[in-house]
């Protein structure tokens, strides 16, 4: 056989956002915690631009509440109107700096939002230094020159956000103005979404400044392979502020030894006796990281690293040269009170129960999640599927230049923030989109393989509904992953039906593409407590029927071309109003509150069986349940 090369792919775009890391020659200030808050409720939404808000403190401008950050300012009140409301709300937060970041002109000083959905603006003591369209992502700039302008104030900063939805953003929506005035009050509109979760908005993340040298590492990206007991760590570091740069390039294992060094900004560092990052139930020592140091007099950057590769056949998807089989969940940035806002308590607790659950993998449904969780998913080897916020894609002046561009754009963003992360194994560009319109095809056509040139590494996709004889974007993609609801949203009731549709999808899907294929979404709703025997829907009894038929057909082609199950849902989520709705989709096999339906224990017992058959588990983790 021919001899395997290493790096056949290439290596990522070279520009990027990386996370804010302290070190010896950086520092970080949270500023999570309380801001004061004020929505803009005049008619046109647009008082707070017209009277210049930003100019003064946001008190003097009319009255404000406190809002916490991170959070979704949805639940956080008994206001009706402010769950629901739509246009600009006002964030403002006073922060007493260091004096030596004010003293010293070699320090620059940066202004970083985790993200605001969706659209926002930022100022710095009147002064504009942010503009970022979309949600989900961060952006950052940095503010050295305006807070040294007059070290003895203090430093106010402004952020407006905006949740409005149009055709061209992503997620897309429209909004609809109700003109007859024997029905609704004058300028009375309401936003329409096309997707299935709540439209929670605000600062979701955390909110920070941080400090680097004025020479600082800009941006490293790295690429990693490996042949036989050897690792390669390919690399490229961008350093802004110097034309030249004397540095170290150190990688040091888990204990802190340095494996291999460099003294170049791009290079290859070998590893011998390499220890491989493996997902969780697949290998006795998952996410191993070591960590890559690039050290000068200036600046001092740590980033992880897991050595691995991802690979793609017909009929398997590979880690490491060996096939993995995705038996995960679909998760949302959910839960009570703090909408989708960032919690490290409920970010824990989800991973000991993917853990308990014996999960190997989730989907980013529908958005790019936090930073902070794809860097658990790192050390605890939980494999991700990444998505964008393409979700919802359904009108045809959705397809335009506009939006292409857009979300051309977003791709760039989230590959830009995740290219490292060896938890991401695969890019998701669209959840569900209307593929059988006309414009479809070229729209994912320029998508896919945009993505493609970006990350050369990593398999791309996007989630499509079980229509294949429509579908536009599935030449192009490198897994197939389909979502289908039998039994539910099609011939409810009838779980009988389940196994020949199911089968005959797949078959279908297969037959036309000869791709792997990934059931990224199944599932019914359920209402904890709620029972019956035969089973009906909405009880525990009927979503644990569907699952089981599923399963039966999972087994039988896994052996085949199916490369995964994701369930839908990890929890209950909340959703907007409707009649199909009891206050949130209930398809979750844990409540929002994380407690177990029946569906979690049967999942247990399968995904820790699944594991026990496709992974590499050690002598005390082979039985079905979590040590």
């Amino acid at each position: 056989t021919k001899p395997r090369r290493v790096f056949d792919s290439g290596c990522l775009l070279d520009n990027g956002m990386l996370f804010p890391r302290e070190s010896s020659s950086r520092e970080l200030k949270e500023l999570n915690g309380l801001w004061s808050f004020r929505a803009d409720r005049s008619p046109n939404r647009k008082q707070g631009f017209e009277r210049a808000w930003y100019k003064q403190r946001l008190a003097e401008t009319g009255p404000v509440i406190e809002m916490p950050v991170p959070a979704s300012y949805n639940d956080i009140t008994q206001d009706a109107t402010l769950r629901n409301f739509i246009g600009w709300v006002w964030y403002e937060r006073e922060v007493v700096l260091p004096a030596r970041w004010l003293a010293d002109e070699t320090t620059r000083v940066v202004l970083r939002v985790g993200s605001a959905h969706y659209y926002a603006m930022g100022w710095v003591n009147g002064v504009k230094v942010l503009e970022h369209n979309g949600g989900h992502l961060p952006f950052e700039a940095e503010i050295s020159r305006i807070i040294r302008k007059d070290p003895t104030m203090p430093c106010r900063i402004t952020i407006a956000v905006n949740n409005t939805l149009s055709l061209e953003t992503l997620p897309p929506g429209i909004i609809k103005y109700m003109d007859d005035r024997t029905q609704y009050p004058d300028g009375y509109f309401v936003q329409s979404i096309f997707f299935d979760f709540f439209n929670y908005a605000g600062i979701h993340r955390p909110v920070l400044l941080y400090t680097t040298p004025k020479a600082y590492v800009n941006d490293i990206t790295v690429v990693t392979d490996f042949l036989d007991d050897i690792g390669f760590v390919k690399y490229t570091i961008s350093v802004k502020g110097a034309v030249t740069a004397n540095m170290k390039v150190s990688l040091m294992d888990k204990s802190g030894k340095s494996v291999a060094c460099s003294n170049e900004q791009t290079g290859v560092l070998k590893v011998a006796n390499v220890q491989l990052w493996w997902p969780y139930l697949m290998h006795d020592n998952p996410g191993y990281l070591y960590s890559l140091e690039r050290a000068t007099h200036e600046d001092v950057y740590t980033l992880p690293v897991g050595i691995r590769t991802v690979k793609v056949t017909s009929t398997q998807f590979l880690i490491n040269n060996k096939p993995f089989y995705f038996h995960g969940v679909n998760k949302h940035e959910d839960s009570d009170i703090r909408g989708k806002g960032l919690d490290w308590p409920l970010v824990v607790k989800d991973f000991n129960l993917l853990k308990w659950l014996g999960a190997n993998s989730f989907r980013t449904s529908h958005y790019p999640y936090a930073e902070e969780i794809l860097q658990m998913c790192d050390r605890h080897g939980i494999v991700v599927i990444d998505e964008c916020p393409g979700v919802g894609i359904k009108d045809i002046r959705s397809f335009g230049n506009n939006s292409l561009g857009h979300h051309l754009d977003v791709m760039d963003e989230l590959v830009r923030r995740d290219k490292n992360h060896p938890s991401v194994v695969m890019w998701s560009v669209a959840n569900e989109p209307a593929a059988e319109m006309p414009p479809a095809e070229f729209y994912f056509k320029i998508l896919i393989r945009h993505t493609k040139g970006l990350d050369p590494t990593r398999p791309v996709t996007y989630i499509t509904a079980s229509n294949f004889a429509r579908d536009k974007g599935a030449p192009y993609v490198d897994v197939l992953c389909v979502n289908s609801y039998f039994s539910w949203y099609h011939d409810p009731g009838h779980t009988e039906v389940i196994p020949i549709q199911l089968n005959t999808q797949f078959e279908n899907w297969y037959g036309k593409y000869q791709k792997p294929i990934i059931q990224s979404e199944y599932g019914a709703d359920a209402v904890s407590g709620l029972h019956s025997d035969p089973p009906m829907m909405f009880t525990e009894e009927y979503q644990k029927v569907v699952l089981q038929n599923y399963h039966d057909v999972f087994d039988q082609k896994r052996k085949q071309y199916v490369v995964g199950e994701l369930i839908w849902n990890f929890a209950d989520f909340m959703t907007a109003q409707g009649l199909i709705r009891v206050v949130g989709n209930k398809k979750g096999i844990f409540t929002r509150q994380r407690q177990p339906k029946a569906a979690a224990f049967l999942l247990k017992d399968r995904y820790w069986r699944l594991a026990n058959e496709t992974g590499t588990l050690a002598p005390w983790t082979k039985y079905q349940g979590w040590p």
